[in-house]
């Protein structure tokens, strides 16, 4: 007979202490209309100041104020490299078939998704 006392403890990952760098939200420019705010921090001129680094900074400043940043975070790499053809196949019919089925529910093509 063997008799052993076990304890287990579970414990967070350890984030790593390398600093992210957090980014302004540019890709939402087009739908904002930034010109005005941007024309009001630069003091209602229709001329922009010949200093480059003031007119910069005034324009980073203002994009992050009404685009928001980033959190820094970025989704970790599913890995699909490594996957052979026979899998990346499989997967690219499993979409498709997703995709068709999302697009009109019959069960055709619900039986066609579950198949897959």
């Amino acid at each position: 007979m063997v008799v052993c006392r076990m304890t287990l403890m579970v414990c967070k990952k350890k984030r790593s202490n390398i600093e992210i760098e957090k980014k302004t939200k540019w890709w939402k420019l087009k739908r904002r209309n930034v010109r005005q705010k941007l024309r009001q921090a630069l003091g209602g001129q229709v001329v922009l100041p010949d200093d480059w680094e003031t007119t910069a900074e005034v324009i980073k400043v203002t994009g992050r104020k009404m685009l928001g940043v980033s959190s820094g975070r970025r989704k970790e790499d599913k890995e699909t490299w490594w996957w052979n053809e026979e899998v990346q196949d499989s997967i690219q019919r499993k979409r498709l078939h997703k995709k068709k089925w999302d697009m009109d529910r019959t069960e055709e093509n619900r039986q066609e998704y579950s198949a897959e």
